[in-house]
Formats: structure tokens, C-alpha cells, sequence
């Protein structure tokens, strides 16, 4: 028996060894899940691409204040000439005309002047063009005011994002810890009842005690490692569903396993998260005026981005039946006729829609719509951003009080247990009231357990 003992015992001296070889305790809190998240969430990443986006396509709207400068180059070569000029071109038909031409036909020839004239048969040139826009219609400013807009709009889009991420990661946090939570509460309440079932068997050997109660105590036993059991893969789960949005490396098996850069990585089992649910203070403190919260929020902003895009967008409809000015300049060299050089010239140029007006004046009667449906929005659903602070703050002051009931509610469920032992042990209670109590402070246990997380999410919920 002995020997038994000592073999039984270095080798849970050697699996404890082995164990702390593998796995090391990492203790995350929920800032620090939500920063990991913050560089993982694809959603989030690409928000900030989109801010990127905005303020580039906002840079390409500011060029359009500054000329534009392009170099143009042609070279060909024509079948035929292109000008081809005789002296009937010149001086026609007439008959003075006919008496000069054949002088000049018998003339020329005597000095090699030729009789006719051909010329663009091939050429080359290049031309370097300046143009600078004057005035567009206001095009150009309400588009350089809509892409600033854009910018903005992307960065408030980007903190809704993070927002939402925030939210998705404060879910799946809050269930794993819920879930940690009352497999403490089963533990406990296994180990009461590993103490009850030790003095049950012993009640039992000394014939004070039924058979059929010490199966009461074992089966109520079984019950509890059976949803320790389930809390454990359900545990898991969770792990793995928060550790995944994190982006967050581990391993499901003690043995461990190894990133792509060979660091070990953590023991699922190992990694317990932070919950901070002891400084739990009244909501008092947190309560803000709802309007103000409304109108700073990132939807409420929006809105008024979106009203404000409207008008532009209807400015920049009347630009388009305004006339268009603008200046330019080209210096260049070419030679097409034989006789290669250099020139150059200033021009204006003004461009006055006629036929456009009908058009556009529809197009403005359309952005007049759409204006007003904005509006209409931006009314309707600031009314809804109030009525959402209000509802979130009747969830945290609901979630307070069912926490000050939950906690009398606990009281009382171990003062029943604590009476239900001692009358048991006087011969005064049965053995199945105790298990009884045992059962109603483990509820009480677990409802209080969720009644403090829905308070601490309603409280994060409101601030956010």
C-alpha cells in the first residue's frame, strides 16, 4: 500500500511538472481584447482604408484649382499631300488670268520655279499646352467642399466601425466570462457537496442514514459534474469564438503547439479573462442630458454631413448651366510645310450652355428632392438618437436595481442553506431540503452573476 502511495504521488508530482512546462496563466482584460481586435477586424481595417481613400480623392479635387500642363507630339506622313495648290487654284479661269498662267508656264521653267505647290506631305511638331480654369460655375469649390465632407464622413464611418467591432467584442467577452463565472459557482457547489457526500456516508455506515439518501446526495452530485462538464465546452467555445476575432493565438491541446514564428502558444485553459466587475458604481455618475449625447453622436453627425452633401450637390447642378471661363497658353515647336520653328500663343476661352437649361433646371427640381428628403431624415431620426439614449439608460438603472434584488436574493438563498445544514445535522430537515437550498443558492448565484455583466454592458453601451 505503500508503495502504491509513493508511486501514485511522484507521478502527480511529474504531471504538475509537465503541466507548468506547457502552460503558463495569461490574464487579458477587456481594453486589451479590444485592442487586439482593433487591428485584426477586417471591417475595422478597411474603414481606415477608406479614410486613406477620402483624403486622396480629396487631394485630386484640390488639383483642379491649378493649371494643368500637358505636352502633345505628332509626326506623319501622308499618301498624297495634303495641300496641293496649281495656278488655277490661284488665279482662276478668266481670261487674263489664262494669258498670265501661260506666261508663268513658259517663264518659270527658264528660273526652276516650280508651277504648283504641295506641301503636309509628312511632319512632326510638339507643343507644350498651359490651361488654368477662371470660373466653372462653382463647380470646382463645392467640389473641393464635398470631397472635405467625404473625409469627414469616412472618419465618422470608421469610429461607428470601431464602435461596432467594440460591441461585437464586448459580447463574446462578457459570455466567456459569464460562462467562467458560474463554473466557479458549480465548483463551489461540487466541493459542498464532496463535503455533504463524506458526511452522508458516514451517517450511512453508522445506520443513521438510508441508502436512499446517500443516492440522492450522489446523484445530485453527478448532476453538477455533469454541467461542470458542459460549462467546460461551453467555455471553449466561447474561447475560441472571442480568441478568433481577436486574432488571438492558442492551443487546444495541453501539449501545445507553435505560431509561424515558433513561439509556444497559450494553453486555451490557461487564458482567463480580467472581468472588473468589483468596481461596479451607482449609474448616478454615468447619466448625461440626452440631447447632448444625441447630437454628439457619430449617426447625428452624419446626418448633417448628409444634408450639407445635398446642398453642394445642388450647387454644383446650377454650375453646370453657368458659363465656364478659363485662360491658356501652348509654345511649340513643328515643321509641316518646310519651314521648321518655333511659336506659340495665349488664348480665353468662354462657354456658354444654350441649349442645356431645360435639363438642368430639372436636375435642380430632382436635387430640391432629395434635399428635402434629407431633411426629413435628419429630423426624424435625431428624435430616434434621443429615444435611444433614454432607452439605454432605463437599461442601466433596470440592470441596478435587479442587482440590488439579486443580491438579497443570494443572502437570503445561503442563510436558507445555512439553516437547512444545521437543521439537518439537529435531525430537524431532511436531507432532500438541503439539497434544495443548495440548488436555489446556486440559481441565485447565477442570476446575480448575469444581472452584473447585463449592468456593466448597459453601462458600456450607454457611454458609447
Amino acid at each position: 500500500m505503500m508503495r502504491n502511495r509513493t508511486i501514485t504521488a511522484l507521478l502527480a508530482l511529474g504531471l504538475t511538472g509537465a503541466t507548468a512546462a506547457y502552460s503558463q496563466e495569461l490574464v487579458l482584460t477587456l481594453d486589451e481584447c479590444l485592442d487586439m481586435a482593433s487591428e485584426h477586424d477586417p471591417y475595422l481595417v478597411n474603414s481606415r482604408l477608406d479614410v486613406q481613400a477620402a483624403i486622396y480623392q480629396k487631394q485630386e479635387a484640390a488639383a483642379e484649382y491649378f493649371p494643368s500642363v500637358s505636352l502633345n507630339a505628332i509626326g506623319f506622313k501622308a499618301f498624297d499631300p495634303l495641300l496641293h495648290l496649281t495656278l488655277d487654284d490661284v488665279l482662276g479661269h478668266s481670261d487674263a488670268a489664262n494669258e498670265l498662267k501661260n506666261q508663268i508656264h513658259q517663264t518659270a521653267p527658264l528660273y526652276g520655279i516650280p508651277t504648283d505647290f504641295q506641301a503636309l506631305s509628312r511632319g512632326y511638331g510638339a507643343v507644350l499646352s498651359l490651361s488654368q480654369p477662371v470660373y466653372a460655375g462653382g463647380r470646382i469649390v463645392n467640389g473641393n467642399r464635398l470631397a472635405r465632407l467625404g473625409v469627414e464622413a469616412a472618419r465618422l464611418q470608421q469610429e461607428l466601425q470601431e464602435k461596432q467591432t467594440a460591441s461585437q467584442v464586448e459580447e463574446k467577452y462578457w459570455q466567456v466570462v459569464s460562462l467562467e463565472e458560474k463554473r466557479k459557482t458549480v465548483d463551489m457547489a461540487v466541493a459542498t457537496l464532496d463535503t455533504l457526500l463524506r458526511d452522508v456516508t458516514q451517517a450511512r455506515e453508522a445506520g443513521i442514514l438510508t441508502e436512499t439518501e446517500l443516492l440522492q446526495v450522489r446523484l445530485e452530485r453527478n448532476r453538477l459534474r455533469s454541467d461542470l462538464v458542459r460549462l467546460r465546452g461551453g467555455l471553449r467555445l466561447a474561447k475560441m469564438d472571442l480568441f478568433n476575432v481577436m486574432g488571438l493565438g492558442y492551443s487546444s491541446t495541453l501539449a501545445g503547439s507553435y505560431d509561424a514564428e515558433g513561439k509556444r502558444l497559450p494553453f486555451i485553459d490557461d487564458i482567463r479573462l480580467d472581468s472588473g466587475m468589483e468596481d461596479m458604481q451607482d449609474p448616478g455618475i454615468y447619466h448625461r442630458p440626452e440631447e447632448e449625447i444625441a447630437t454628439s453622436s457619430e449617426e447625428s453627425r452624419l446626418l448633417a454631413l448628409g444634408v450639407e452633401s445635398k446642398k453642394l450637390q445642388k450647387r454644383m447642378t446650377v454650375g453646370e448651366a453657368l458659363p465656364t471661363v478659363g485662360v491658356g497658353a501652348s509654345y511649340g515647336y513643328g515643321d509641316y510645310i518646310g519651314a521648321p520653328g518655333l511659336n506659340g500663343m495665349v488664348y480665353a476661352m468662354v462657354k456658354v450652355p444654350m441649349t442645356e437649361w431645360g435639363k438642368t433646371s430639372r436636375k435642380i427640381r430632382r436635387s430640391d428632392i432629395e434635399l428635402r428628403k434629407a431633411l426629413n431624415e435628419q429630423e426624424y431620426l435625431d428624435e430616434q438618437l434621443v429615444l435611444r439614449t433614454r432607452q439605454r439608460w432605463e437599461e442601466v438603472v433596470t440592470a441596478w436595481d435587479r442587482i440590488q434584488i439579486g443580491e438579497e436574493s443570494v443572502d437570503f438563498a445561503r442563510s436558507e442553506l445555512k439553516h437547512c445544514s444545521w437543521g439537518f445535522d439537529a435531525g430537524l430537515n431532511t436531507l432532500s431540503e438541503v439539497l434544495q437550498a443548495q440548488t436555489a443558492l446556486r440559481q441565485a448565484e447565477d442570476a446575480l452573476i448575469d444581472d452584473r455583466i447585463a449592468y456593466v454592458k448597459a453601462v458600456r453601451e450607454y457611454l458609447r
